[in-house]
Protein backbone atom coordinates (compact mmCIF):
# COMPACT_ATOMS: atom_id res chain seq x y z
CA UNK A 1 0.00 0.00 0.00
CA UNK A 2 3.09 2.33 0.38
CA UNK A 3 2.87 4.97 -2.61
CA UNK A 4 6.04 4.80 -4.75
CA UNK A 5 7.04 8.27 -3.80
CA UNK A 6 6.54 9.01 0.07
CA UNK A 7 5.48 12.60 -0.58
CA UNK A 8 3.61 13.55 -3.78
CA UNK A 9 5.70 16.41 -4.48
CA UNK A 10 5.14 17.88 -8.61
CA UNK A 11 8.52 19.04 -9.36
CA UNK A 12 11.45 17.00 -10.58
CA UNK A 13 13.18 16.05 -7.41
CA UNK A 14 15.43 12.88 -7.46
CA UNK A 15 13.81 12.46 -3.22
CA UNK A 16 12.13 13.63 -0.86
CA UNK A 17 14.87 15.04 0.91
CA UNK A 18 15.86 16.55 -1.81
CA UNK A 19 12.39 18.36 -2.45
CA UNK A 20 12.36 19.01 1.41
CA UNK A 21 15.71 21.57 0.93
CA UNK A 22 14.22 23.06 -1.88
CA UNK A 23 10.94 23.60 -0.30
CA UNK A 24 12.88 25.27 2.59
CA UNK A 25 15.60 26.94 1.28
CA UNK A 26 13.11 29.03 -1.47
CA UNK A 27 10.89 29.76 1.98
CA UNK A 28 13.78 31.46 3.46
CA UNK A 29 15.21 33.11 0.23
CA UNK A 30 11.91 34.65 -1.64
CA UNK A 31 11.18 37.90 -0.31
CA UNK A 32 8.36 37.53 -2.39
CA UNK A 33 6.97 34.39 -1.10
CA UNK A 34 7.50 35.92 2.83
CA UNK A 35 5.90 38.93 1.73
CA UNK A 36 2.47 37.00 0.30
CA UNK A 37 2.78 34.59 3.31
CA UNK A 38 2.86 35.78 6.72
CA UNK A 39 4.28 39.37 5.57
CA UNK A 40 1.05 41.50 4.55
CA UNK A 41 -3.08 41.16 6.07
CA UNK A 42 -5.92 42.05 4.13
CA UNK A 43 -6.80 44.50 6.93
CA UNK A 44 -3.95 47.04 6.16
CA UNK A 45 -4.95 47.20 2.57
CA UNK A 46 -5.64 50.68 2.47
CA UNK A 47 -4.01 51.74 5.59
CA UNK A 48 -0.78 53.09 3.71
CA UNK A 49 -0.48 54.94 0.93
CA UNK A 50 -0.10 53.95 -2.03
CA UNK A 51 -1.61 50.46 -0.37
CA UNK A 52 -0.35 47.24 -0.41
CA UNK A 53 -0.81 46.13 -3.92
CA UNK A 54 2.52 48.36 -4.29
CA UNK A 55 4.06 47.28 -1.47
CA UNK A 56 3.64 43.29 -2.20
CA UNK A 57 3.77 42.84 -5.68
CA UNK A 58 7.07 43.22 -7.70
CA UNK A 59 6.48 46.55 -9.66
CA UNK A 60 7.24 44.82 -12.88
CA UNK A 61 3.98 42.42 -12.39
CA UNK A 62 1.86 45.40 -11.55
CA UNK A 63 0.67 46.58 -15.55
CA UNK A 64 0.21 42.75 -16.27
CA UNK A 65 -1.94 42.05 -13.39
CA UNK A 66 -4.39 45.31 -13.92
CA UNK A 67 -4.49 44.07 -17.19
CA UNK A 68 -6.10 40.03 -16.65
CA UNK A 69 -9.84 39.82 -15.34
CA UNK A 70 -10.08 38.19 -12.28
CA UNK A 71 -10.27 34.21 -13.78
CA UNK A 72 -7.68 34.80 -16.27
CA UNK A 73 -5.26 35.77 -13.42
CA UNK A 74 -6.42 32.84 -11.50
CA UNK A 75 -6.17 30.29 -14.47
CA UNK A 76 -2.74 31.84 -15.19
CA UNK A 77 -1.81 31.05 -11.42
CA UNK A 78 -3.62 27.60 -10.78
CA UNK A 79 -4.76 25.78 -14.36
CA UNK A 80 -2.74 27.39 -17.47
CA UNK A 81 0.20 25.46 -18.85
CA UNK A 82 2.98 27.64 -18.29
CA UNK A 83 5.23 26.37 -21.64
CA UNK A 84 2.13 27.47 -23.98
CA UNK A 85 0.66 30.24 -23.01
CA UNK A 86 -0.79 33.29 -25.15
CA UNK A 87 -1.82 36.51 -24.65
CA UNK A 88 -3.13 38.80 -27.31
CA UNK A 89 -2.26 41.76 -25.10
CA UNK A 90 0.34 42.27 -22.76
CA UNK A 91 2.66 39.45 -21.98
CA UNK A 92 3.04 38.16 -18.61
CA UNK A 93 6.73 39.18 -16.75
CA UNK A 94 9.51 36.32 -16.96
CA UNK A 95 9.89 36.78 -13.48
CA UNK A 96 6.11 36.03 -12.35
CA UNK A 97 5.99 32.86 -14.74
CA UNK A 98 8.89 31.69 -12.88
CA UNK A 99 7.45 32.72 -9.20
CA UNK A 100 4.16 30.57 -10.61
CA UNK A 101 6.00 27.81 -11.83
CA UNK A 102 7.92 27.42 -8.66
CA UNK A 103 5.00 27.28 -6.42
CA UNK A 104 3.41 24.61 -8.70
CA UNK A 105 6.52 22.65 -8.03
CA UNK A 106 7.18 22.99 -4.51
CA UNK A 107 3.24 22.17 -3.48
CA UNK A 108 2.42 18.77 -2.87
CA UNK A 109 0.28 17.07 -5.94
CA UNK A 110 -3.63 16.93 -4.81
CA UNK A 111 -5.00 14.70 -7.36
CA UNK A 112 -6.63 12.13 -6.10
CA UNK A 113 -7.41 8.44 -7.63
CA UNK A 114 -10.24 6.50 -6.66
CA UNK A 115 -9.94 2.74 -5.75
CA UNK A 116 -10.22 0.43 -9.10
CA UNK A 117 -13.26 -1.39 -7.19
CA UNK A 118 -16.32 0.72 -6.38
CA UNK A 119 -16.87 1.13 -2.93
CA UNK A 120 -19.10 0.06 -0.47
CA UNK A 121 -21.95 2.50 -0.05
CA UNK A 122 -22.46 3.44 3.84
CA UNK A 123 -25.80 1.94 5.30
CA UNK A 124 -28.28 4.54 5.05
CA UNK A 125 -28.55 4.16 8.68
CA UNK A 126 -24.75 5.00 9.18
CA UNK A 127 -24.82 7.59 6.81
CA UNK A 128 -27.41 9.92 9.03
CA UNK A 129 -26.60 13.38 9.45
CA UNK A 130 -23.95 13.47 6.88
CA UNK A 131 -23.60 15.72 3.69
CA UNK A 132 -22.17 14.78 0.35
CA UNK A 133 -18.58 16.12 1.66
CA UNK A 134 -18.59 14.12 4.82
CA UNK A 135 -20.29 11.03 2.96
CA UNK A 136 -17.14 11.11 0.37
CA UNK A 137 -14.66 11.39 3.63
CA UNK A 138 -16.20 8.74 5.65
CA UNK A 139 -16.80 6.37 2.70
CA UNK A 140 -13.07 6.21 1.29
CA UNK A 141 -11.27 7.11 4.34
CA UNK A 142 -13.28 3.94 6.28
CA UNK A 143 -11.95 1.93 3.00
CA UNK A 144 -8.36 3.44 3.32
CA UNK A 145 -8.04 2.56 6.80
CA UNK A 146 -9.23 -0.86 6.43
CA UNK A 147 -7.01 -1.76 3.41
CA UNK A 148 -3.91 0.14 5.93
CA UNK A 149 -4.96 -2.39 9.02
CA UNK A 150 -5.32 -5.58 6.56
CA UNK A 151 -1.56 -4.88 4.89
CA UNK A 152 -0.48 -4.07 8.61
CA UNK A 153 -1.41 -7.91 9.58
CA UNK A 154 -0.03 -9.47 6.15
CA UNK A 155 2.56 -8.11 5.84
CA UNK A 156 4.31 -7.64 9.12
CA UNK A 157 1.60 -9.82 11.33
CA UNK A 158 0.18 -7.57 13.37
CA UNK A 159 -3.44 -7.27 13.68
CA UNK A 160 -4.70 -3.50 14.67
CA UNK A 161 -7.23 -4.58 17.94
CA UNK A 162 -8.53 -0.57 18.21
CA UNK A 163 -8.76 2.15 16.22
CA UNK A 164 -8.25 5.38 18.65
CA UNK A 165 -10.37 8.45 16.37
CA UNK A 166 -8.86 11.56 18.09
CA UNK A 167 -11.18 14.52 18.03
CA UNK A 168 -14.06 12.23 16.75
CA UNK A 169 -16.93 14.79 17.14
CA UNK A 170 -19.80 13.07 16.21
CA UNK A 171 -18.35 10.37 15.01
CA UNK A 172 -19.36 9.78 11.63
CA UNK A 173 -15.98 8.01 10.94
CA UNK A 174 -16.06 5.47 13.72
CA UNK A 175 -19.46 4.25 13.13
CA UNK A 176 -18.33 3.86 10.19
CA UNK A 177 -15.77 2.02 10.93
CA UNK A 178 -17.57 -0.13 13.65
CA UNK A 179 -20.80 -1.32 11.20
CA UNK A 180 -21.18 -3.41 8.10
CA UNK A 181 -18.65 -4.33 6.61
CA UNK A 182 -15.82 -3.09 8.68
CA UNK A 183 -17.11 -4.11 12.07
CA UNK A 184 -14.04 -2.75 14.32
CA UNK A 185 -13.25 -1.54 17.10
CA UNK A 186 -13.43 2.22 17.79
CA UNK A 187 -12.35 4.57 20.52
CA UNK A 188 -13.69 7.99 20.22
CA UNK A 189 -11.90 10.48 21.70
CA UNK A 190 -13.87 13.90 21.80
CA UNK A 191 -13.52 17.02 24.32
CA UNK A 192 -17.12 18.34 24.10
CA UNK A 193 -19.89 16.57 25.68
CA UNK A 194 -21.98 17.63 23.39
CA UNK A 195 -20.29 16.02 20.59
CA UNK A 196 -20.68 12.42 22.97
CA UNK A 197 -24.32 13.15 23.51
CA UNK A 198 -25.14 13.84 19.92
CA UNK A 199 -22.17 10.76 18.82
CA UNK A 200 -24.69 8.52 21.03
CA UNK A 201 -27.89 9.32 20.18
CA UNK A 202 -26.85 8.53 16.28
CA UNK A 203 -25.37 5.44 17.57
CA UNK A 204 -28.92 4.35 18.50
CA UNK A 205 -30.05 5.43 15.28
CA UNK A 206 -27.49 3.66 13.24
CA UNK A 207 -27.94 0.07 15.48
CA UNK A 208 -24.89 0.79 17.08
CA UNK A 209 -26.21 1.14 20.31
CA UNK A 210 -29.70 0.17 21.80
CA UNK A 211 -32.38 2.52 23.44
CA UNK A 212 -32.91 1.59 27.36
CA UNK A 213 -36.04 0.21 27.99
CA UNK A 214 -37.69 2.41 30.83
CA UNK A 215 -40.44 0.79 33.03
CA UNK A 216 -42.90 2.96 35.10
CA UNK A 217 -45.20 2.88 37.20
CA UNK A 218 -47.71 5.55 35.86
CA UNK A 219 -49.59 6.31 38.85
CA UNK A 220 -46.49 7.49 40.61
CA UNK A 221 -45.66 9.11 37.28
CA UNK A 222 -48.53 10.87 37.26
CA UNK A 223 -48.14 12.20 41.31
CA UNK A 224 -45.08 13.55 40.68
CA UNK A 225 -46.03 15.67 37.68
CA UNK A 226 -48.96 17.11 40.02
CA UNK A 227 -46.37 17.64 42.69
CA UNK A 228 -44.20 19.31 39.94
CA UNK A 229 -46.72 21.71 39.00
CA UNK A 230 -47.55 22.82 35.25
CA UNK A 231 -45.60 26.07 36.07
CA UNK A 232 -42.08 23.77 36.21
CA UNK A 233 -42.80 21.90 33.07
CA UNK A 234 -39.08 22.87 31.27
CA UNK A 235 -37.84 23.15 34.85
CA UNK A 236 -35.38 19.62 35.41
CA UNK A 237 -34.63 20.51 39.32
CA UNK A 238 -38.32 21.27 40.23
CA UNK A 239 -38.95 16.96 38.86
CA UNK A 240 -35.98 16.02 40.47
CA UNK A 241 -37.15 17.77 43.67
CA UNK A 242 -40.84 15.68 42.95
CA UNK A 243 -39.55 12.76 42.45
CA UNK A 244 -37.94 12.75 45.64
CA UNK A 245 -40.76 13.90 47.32
CA UNK A 246 -43.42 11.06 45.76
CA UNK A 247 -40.78 8.56 45.27
CA UNK A 248 -37.80 8.99 47.87
CA UNK A 249 -34.16 8.72 47.09
CA UNK A 250 -33.99 5.23 45.67
CA UNK A 251 -36.98 5.94 43.07
CA UNK A 252 -36.33 4.06 39.59
CA UNK A 253 -34.99 5.52 36.95
CA UNK A 254 -37.31 8.60 35.89
CA UNK A 255 -35.27 10.78 33.23
CA UNK A 256 -36.49 10.96 29.71
CA UNK A 257 -35.39 8.65 27.65
CA UNK A 258 -32.83 10.93 25.16
CA UNK A 259 -31.06 11.76 28.58
CA UNK A 260 -30.42 8.17 29.19
CA UNK A 261 -27.07 6.17 28.71
CA UNK A 262 -27.39 4.32 25.85
CA UNK A 263 -26.32 0.59 26.35
CA UNK A 264 -23.51 -1.03 23.80
CA UNK A 265 -22.61 -4.31 24.20
CA UNK A 266 -19.76 -6.58 22.61
CA UNK A 267 -20.69 -9.21 20.04
CA UNK A 268 -18.32 -11.56 18.63
CA UNK A 269 -17.33 -10.56 15.14
CA UNK A 270 -18.89 -7.19 15.23
CA UNK A 271 -17.85 -3.50 15.84
CA UNK A 272 -18.11 -1.80 18.65
CA UNK A 273 -17.75 2.20 19.91
CA UNK A 274 -16.26 3.40 23.15
CA UNK A 275 -16.69 7.10 24.02
CA UNK A 276 -13.30 8.64 26.03
CA UNK A 277 -14.32 12.04 26.99
CA UNK A 278 -11.75 14.52 27.94
CA UNK A 279 -9.24 16.99 26.05
CA UNK A 280 -6.27 15.95 24.84
CA UNK A 281 -2.99 17.95 25.65
CA UNK A 282 0.03 15.52 23.84
CA UNK A 283 0.28 12.67 21.77
CA UNK A 284 1.13 10.60 25.26
CA UNK A 285 -1.96 8.34 25.66
CA UNK A 286 -1.99 6.15 28.65
CA UNK A 287 -4.56 7.71 30.36
CA UNK A 288 -7.01 7.07 27.15
CA UNK A 289 -5.21 3.43 26.94
CA UNK A 290 -6.17 2.66 30.33
CA UNK A 291 -9.62 3.14 29.71
CA UNK A 292 -10.26 0.89 26.72
CA UNK A 293 -13.02 -1.73 27.45
CA UNK A 294 -11.32 -5.12 27.17
CA UNK A 295 -13.31 -7.08 29.29
CA UNK A 296 -14.76 -9.56 26.56
CA UNK A 297 -11.32 -10.04 25.38
CA UNK A 298 -8.87 -12.85 27.06
CA UNK A 299 -6.10 -12.35 28.92
CA UNK A 300 -3.48 -12.74 25.78
CA UNK A 301 -5.85 -10.11 23.70
CA UNK A 302 -5.69 -7.88 26.75
CA UNK A 303 -2.04 -7.89 26.70
CA UNK A 304 -1.71 -7.61 22.55
CA UNK A 305 -3.16 -4.22 22.15
CA UNK A 306 -2.51 -3.22 18.75
CA UNK A 307 -3.88 0.48 18.30
CA UNK A 308 -4.33 2.57 15.24
CA UNK A 309 -4.38 6.47 15.71
CA UNK A 310 -6.97 8.22 13.19
CA UNK A 311 -8.84 11.06 12.36
CA UNK A 312 -10.55 12.87 9.54
CA UNK A 313 -9.50 16.85 9.92
CA UNK A 314 -8.17 17.03 13.16
CA UNK A 315 -7.69 20.41 14.06
CA UNK A 316 -4.52 22.29 14.47
CA UNK A 317 -2.25 20.75 17.30
CA UNK A 318 -4.38 17.80 17.45
CA UNK A 319 -2.88 16.53 14.26
CA UNK A 320 0.53 17.08 15.94
CA UNK A 321 -1.00 14.59 18.91
CA UNK A 322 -1.95 11.99 17.05
CA UNK A 323 1.23 11.62 14.86
CA UNK A 324 3.31 11.78 18.15
CA UNK A 325 1.20 9.09 19.37
CA UNK A 326 3.28 6.57 17.23
CA UNK A 327 6.51 7.69 19.04
CA UNK A 328 5.28 8.22 22.52
CA UNK A 329 3.06 4.92 23.37
CA UNK A 330 3.97 1.45 22.62
CA UNK A 331 0.50 0.14 21.81
CA UNK A 332 -0.21 2.78 19.03
CA UNK A 333 1.32 0.52 15.97
CA UNK A 334 0.37 3.00 13.48
CA UNK A 335 -1.28 6.65 12.50
CA UNK A 336 -3.01 7.95 9.82
CA UNK A 337 -4.24 11.81 10.51
CA UNK A 338 -5.65 14.16 7.75
CA UNK A 339 -5.14 17.67 9.09
CA UNK A 340 -7.40 20.64 9.46
CA UNK A 341 -7.28 24.48 10.57
CA UNK A 342 -4.00 25.42 10.37
CA UNK A 343 -4.82 28.58 12.34
CA UNK A 344 -5.42 27.04 15.13
CA UNK A 345 -2.25 25.22 15.61
CA UNK A 346 0.41 27.19 18.11
CA UNK A 347 3.98 28.07 17.58
CA UNK A 348 6.88 25.93 18.87
CA UNK A 349 8.89 28.74 18.09
CA UNK A 350 8.07 31.89 19.50
CA UNK A 351 7.64 35.28 17.60
CA UNK A 352 9.74 36.05 14.26
CA UNK A 353 13.42 37.28 14.78
CA UNK A 354 15.58 39.57 12.72
CA UNK A 355 16.19 36.82 10.54
CA UNK A 356 12.71 36.55 9.10
CA UNK A 357 12.03 40.44 7.95
CA UNK A 358 9.09 40.39 6.46
CA UNK A 359 7.40 37.97 8.90
CA UNK A 360 4.76 39.87 11.03
CA UNK A 361 3.90 39.23 14.93
CA UNK A 362 0.75 37.44 15.61
CA UNK A 363 -1.24 41.14 17.33
CA UNK A 364 -3.85 41.08 19.98
CA UNK A 365 -7.20 42.02 18.82
CA UNK A 366 -8.64 44.79 20.43
CA UNK A 367 -11.86 43.13 21.50
CA UNK A 368 -10.31 39.54 21.55
CA UNK A 369 -9.47 37.95 24.50
CA UNK A 370 -6.27 38.19 25.49
CA UNK A 371 -3.91 35.78 24.49
CA UNK A 372 -0.05 36.38 23.34
CA UNK A 373 -0.17 33.41 21.14
CA UNK A 374 3.06 33.98 19.83
CA UNK A 375 4.60 34.07 23.02
CA UNK A 376 3.84 30.57 24.09
CA UNK A 377 6.70 28.64 22.67
CA UNK A 378 4.45 25.88 22.77
CA UNK A 379 6.32 22.51 22.27
CA UNK A 380 3.71 20.83 20.72
CA UNK A 381 3.28 23.19 18.09
CA UNK A 382 4.86 24.03 14.42
CA UNK A 383 7.34 22.85 13.70
CA UNK A 384 7.55 19.38 14.52
CA UNK A 385 10.55 17.90 13.11
CA UNK A 386 13.82 18.56 14.63
CA UNK A 387 15.16 19.80 10.68
CA UNK A 388 12.74 22.31 10.61
CA UNK A 389 13.05 23.47 14.74
CA UNK A 390 16.59 24.35 13.45
CA UNK A 391 17.24 25.34 9.84
CA UNK A 392 19.69 27.68 9.36
CA UNK A 393 19.60 28.22 13.24
CA UNK A 394 16.65 29.68 14.42
CA UNK A 395 14.27 27.40 12.32
CA UNK A 396 11.00 27.55 10.34
CA UNK A 397 8.59 29.80 11.51
CA UNK A 398 4.95 30.68 10.02
CA UNK A 399 2.55 33.59 11.73
CA UNK A 400 -0.86 33.02 12.26
CA UNK A 401 -1.97 34.67 8.58
CA UNK A 402 0.46 32.47 6.47
CA UNK A 403 -1.34 29.69 8.16
CA UNK A 404 -4.73 30.53 7.85
CA UNK A 405 -4.22 31.28 4.30
CA UNK A 406 -2.89 27.44 3.64
CA UNK A 407 -6.64 26.77 4.50
CA UNK A 408 -7.99 28.27 1.42
CA UNK A 409 -9.05 26.00 -1.91
CA UNK A 410 -7.94 28.63 -4.42
CA UNK A 411 -8.21 25.38 -7.51
CA UNK A 412 -11.47 25.32 -6.25
CA UNK A 413 -12.79 29.13 -6.48
CA UNK A 414 -15.32 29.86 -8.85
CA UNK A 415 -16.28 33.34 -10.34
CA UNK A 416 -19.19 33.74 -8.93
CA UNK A 417 -18.00 32.64 -5.21
CA UNK A 418 -14.73 34.45 -6.08
CA UNK A 419 -16.73 37.65 -6.60
CA UNK A 420 -18.54 37.27 -3.35
CA UNK A 421 -15.94 37.16 -0.89
CA UNK A 422 -13.48 39.32 -2.62
CA UNK A 423 -16.25 41.92 -2.14
CA UNK A 424 -16.42 40.93 1.93
CA UNK A 425 -12.64 41.28 1.78
CA UNK A 426 -13.08 44.64 0.34
CA UNK A 427 -15.54 46.01 2.49
CA UNK A 428 -13.35 44.89 5.22
CA UNK A 429 -10.19 46.56 4.50
CA UNK A 430 -12.07 49.56 3.88
CA UNK A 431 -13.44 49.79 6.99
CA UNK A 432 -10.15 49.16 8.48
CA UNK A 433 -9.45 52.28 7.16
CA UNK A 434 -12.52 54.31 8.30
CA UNK A 435 -11.37 52.70 12.00
CA UNK A 436 -8.09 54.09 11.38
CA UNK A 437 -9.30 57.53 10.50
CA UNK A 438 -11.84 57.87 13.20
CA UNK A 439 -9.25 56.44 15.63
CA UNK A 440 -11.16 53.13 16.59
CA UNK A 441 -7.48 51.84 16.10
CA UNK A 442 -4.07 52.93 16.57
CA UNK A 443 -1.31 52.30 14.10
CA UNK A 444 1.04 49.60 15.62
CA UNK A 445 4.81 49.80 14.74
CA UNK A 446 6.30 46.36 14.84
CA UNK A 447 9.64 46.12 17.30
CA UNK A 448 13.58 45.07 17.00
CA UNK A 449 12.42 41.70 15.18
CA UNK A 450 11.83 40.30 18.32
CA UNK A 451 7.95 39.95 18.12
CA UNK A 452 7.55 42.87 20.09
CA UNK A 453 5.21 45.86 19.01
CA UNK A 454 3.77 49.51 20.33
CA UNK A 455 1.49 51.95 19.69
CA UNK A 456 1.98 54.75 17.44
CA UNK A 457 -0.17 57.90 18.31
CA UNK A 458 0.69 60.07 15.52
CA UNK A 459 -2.39 61.01 13.76
CA UNK A 460 -3.92 58.24 11.34
CA UNK A 461 -3.50 61.31 8.38
CA UNK A 462 0.50 61.32 8.93
CA UNK A 463 2.56 59.16 7.19
CA UNK A 464 6.54 58.70 8.11
CA UNK A 465 8.27 57.97 4.85
CA UNK A 466 9.82 54.96 6.29
CA UNK A 467 6.49 53.24 6.78
CA UNK A 468 5.74 50.45 5.08
CA UNK A 469 3.07 47.24 6.01
CA UNK A 470 6.56 45.52 7.06
CA UNK A 471 6.69 47.57 10.10
CA UNK A 472 3.58 48.91 10.82
CA UNK A 473 0.37 47.47 11.15
CA UNK A 474 -3.31 48.47 12.84
CA UNK A 475 -4.65 47.10 15.84
CA UNK A 476 -7.14 43.68 14.47
CA UNK A 477 -10.75 44.16 15.35
CA UNK A 478 -12.77 41.21 15.54
CA UNK A 479 -15.76 41.69 13.73
CA UNK A 480 -16.87 37.83 12.81
CA UNK A 481 -19.85 36.97 10.84
CA UNK A 482 -23.02 38.95 10.01
CA UNK A 483 -26.29 39.17 8.61
CA UNK A 484 -26.74 37.78 5.15
CA UNK A 485 -28.41 40.99 4.32
CA UNK A 486 -25.22 43.22 5.24
CA UNK A 487 -23.27 41.94 2.52
CA UNK A 488 -25.46 43.75 -0.36
CA UNK A 489 -23.46 47.07 -0.11
CA UNK A 490 -20.86 48.45 1.28
CA UNK A 491 -22.91 50.53 3.61
CA UNK A 492 -25.14 47.87 4.72
CA UNK A 493 -21.55 46.11 5.84
CA UNK A 494 -20.57 49.63 7.67
CA UNK A 495 -23.51 49.27 9.30
CA UNK A 496 -23.87 45.92 10.33
CA UNK A 497 -20.88 45.92 11.32
CA UNK A 498 -20.95 49.32 13.68
CA UNK A 499 -24.28 47.84 15.52
CA UNK A 500 -22.50 44.57 16.26
CA UNK A 501 -19.27 46.12 18.18
CA UNK A 502 -21.36 49.01 19.68
CA UNK A 503 -23.76 45.68 21.30
CA UNK A 504 -21.45 43.15 22.25
CA UNK A 505 -22.28 42.78 26.22
CA UNK A 506 -18.75 40.52 26.42
CA UNK A 507 -16.46 43.40 25.58
CA UNK A 508 -18.41 46.42 27.27
CA UNK A 509 -15.96 48.73 27.45
CA UNK A 510 -14.88 48.60 23.48
CA UNK A 511 -18.48 48.71 22.35
CA UNK A 512 -18.18 52.00 24.27
CA UNK A 513 -15.30 53.34 22.12
CA UNK A 514 -16.86 52.29 19.35
CA UNK A 515 -20.13 54.03 19.93
CA UNK A 516 -18.32 57.28 20.57
CA UNK A 517 -16.04 57.26 17.63
CA UNK A 518 -18.55 55.47 14.73
CA UNK A 519 -21.75 56.63 16.19
CA UNK A 520 -22.14 59.60 14.42
CA UNK A 521 -20.86 57.75 10.62
CA UNK A 522 -23.47 59.41 8.21
CA UNK A 523 -24.25 57.19 5.20
CA UNK A 524 -22.42 60.42 2.62
CA UNK A 525 -19.06 59.72 4.65
CA UNK A 526 -19.53 55.78 4.11
CA UNK A 527 -20.20 56.12 0.13
CA UNK A 528 -17.00 58.49 -0.37
CA UNK A 529 -15.11 56.18 1.33
CA UNK A 530 -16.65 53.23 -1.03
CA UNK A 531 -16.02 55.98 -4.35
CA UNK A 532 -12.44 56.31 -3.03
CA UNK A 533 -11.02 52.79 -2.85
CA UNK A 534 -13.38 51.22 -5.04
CA UNK A 535 -11.17 51.74 -8.17
CA UNK A 536 -8.48 49.70 -6.26
CA UNK A 537 -10.85 46.76 -5.51
CA UNK A 538 -8.65 44.87 -8.05
CA UNK A 539 -5.70 45.10 -6.77
CA UNK A 540 -7.48 43.74 -3.58
CA UNK A 541 -8.36 40.97 -5.83
CA UNK A 542 -5.10 40.13 -6.91
CA UNK A 543 -2.91 40.35 -3.48
CA UNK A 544 -5.46 37.99 -2.06
CA UNK A 545 -5.10 35.68 -5.25
CA UNK A 546 -1.23 35.56 -4.71
CA UNK A 547 -1.23 35.01 -0.95
CA UNK A 548 -3.56 32.09 -1.30
CA UNK A 549 -1.92 30.45 -4.71
CA UNK A 550 1.15 31.16 -2.67
CA UNK A 551 -0.17 29.53 0.95
CA UNK A 552 -0.43 25.97 -1.11
CA UNK A 553 3.20 26.04 -0.56
CA UNK A 554 2.51 26.82 2.94
CA UNK A 555 0.49 23.66 3.18
CA UNK A 556 2.76 21.61 1.64
CA UNK A 557 5.43 22.73 3.73
CA UNK A 558 3.22 21.87 7.26
CA UNK A 559 2.35 17.98 5.92
CA UNK A 560 6.45 18.06 4.93
CA UNK A 561 7.10 19.12 8.44
CA UNK A 562 4.75 16.17 9.84
CA UNK A 563 6.32 13.15 7.81
CA UNK A 564 9.74 14.25 8.78
CA UNK A 565 8.99 14.43 12.00
CA UNK A 566 8.29 10.49 11.51
CA UNK A 567 11.04 9.66 9.00
CA UNK A 568 13.53 11.48 12.38
CA UNK A 569 12.51 8.69 14.51
CA UNK A 570 13.27 5.78 12.20
CA UNK A 571 14.58 3.50 15.13
CA UNK A 572 10.74 2.82 16.22
CA UNK A 573 9.12 4.38 12.65
CA UNK A 574 9.59 1.54 9.89
CA UNK A 575 7.52 3.65 7.06
CA UNK A 576 6.35 6.75 6.72
CA UNK A 577 4.49 8.21 3.92
CA UNK A 578 2.01 11.17 2.70
CA UNK A 579 -0.88 10.60 0.02
CA UNK A 580 -4.04 12.34 -1.53
CA UNK A 581 -7.31 10.13 0.71
CA UNK A 582 -10.28 12.73 -0.96
CA UNK A 583 -11.09 14.54 -4.25
CA UNK A 584 -9.79 17.93 -3.53
CA UNK A 585 -13.00 19.27 -5.57
CA UNK A 586 -15.14 18.07 -2.30
CA UNK A 587 -12.44 18.00 0.64
CA UNK A 588 -9.42 19.90 -0.15
CA UNK A 589 -7.76 19.11 3.07
CA UNK A 590 -6.70 15.56 1.65
CA UNK A 591 -3.32 14.59 2.53
CA UNK A 592 -2.88 12.30 5.18
CA UNK A 593 0.03 11.41 7.13
CA UNK A 594 1.25 7.73 7.60
CA UNK A 595 3.36 5.91 9.76
CA UNK A 596 3.76 2.20 10.41
CA UNK A 597 5.86 1.10 13.59
CA UNK A 598 8.79 -1.17 13.78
Amino acid sequence: MIPEKPLPFNGDFSSPEEYIDELLKFVRSSDTFQILCGGVHILDFFTIEPGLFHYAIPKEWHSFILSCSLMEFLDLLMRDDLETLKYDGEQPPESLIEYIRTIRNLSLGRSFTPPKEKLPALPRSVAIGMNVKKNHEVTNFADYLSRLSDDIREQYGNEISHYVDFGSGQNYLGRAMASEPYNRHVVAVEGRENNVNAAKGLDMSSGLAVKPKVMRNKKLWTKILEVRGPDAQDDPEALAKAIREVAGDEAFEFKPVKELEAEYTVEKGKGSVQYISGRLDSGELGEVIAQINTENDTEAEKKDLSLMAMSIHSCGNLSHFGIRSLVLNPDIRAVAIVGCCYNLMTEKLGPPTYKHAFLRPTLQAVNGRLVRESDKHDPQGFPMSQKFSTYQGDGVRLNITARMMACQAPQNWTEKESAGFFSRHFYRAVLQKIFLDRGVVKKVRHGDGQGESQQTESPASTQDDSESPFDISTNPVIIGSLRKSCYGTFKSYVRGAVEKLTTNTEYKQYAEVMQEKMGDITDEEIERYEAQYLPRKKELCAVWSLMAFSAMAVESLIVSDRWTYLKEHDDLVRHAWVETVFDYGLSPRNLVVVGVKR
